[in-house]
């Protein structure tokens, strides 16, 4: 049986892996995205229990993402948690603006 489902959509191909790694060893389903395009063709398929959403991403942001998925009423349930490892005074509060949990 497998666990619940995560999405974690991240450019860097390194902090991917971290996050496989991590949540293969403790039994969670993972889908992936490398930008906010690719992610939101994949939210299209299929529905996360869990959405990681990296803020800075090409294309279009995790913050605009993020929007996108509140806006969708088959989404908008989905738990997403902002991640970024450049965060700057403030970005905590225009992630909450923008949907993450």
């Amino acid at each position: 049986m497998s666990g619940k489902l995560i999405m974690h959509i991240e450019d860097n191909e390194y902090n991917r892996k971290i996050v496989r790694d991590l949540l293969s060893k403790n039994n969670y389903e993972l889908m992936e995205a490398h930008d906010g395009e690719a992610a939101l063709e994949a939210l299209a398929r299929r529905r996360p229990d869990l959405i990681l959403m990296d803020v800075q991403l090409p294309k279009l942001s995790g913050l605009e993402v993020t929007r996108m998925i509140r806006a969708n009423s088959t989404l908008a349930h989905i738990p997403v948690i902002a991640i970024t490892s450049f965060a700057l005074s403030g970005d905590d509060r225009l992630a909450l603006e923008a949907g993450c949990n």
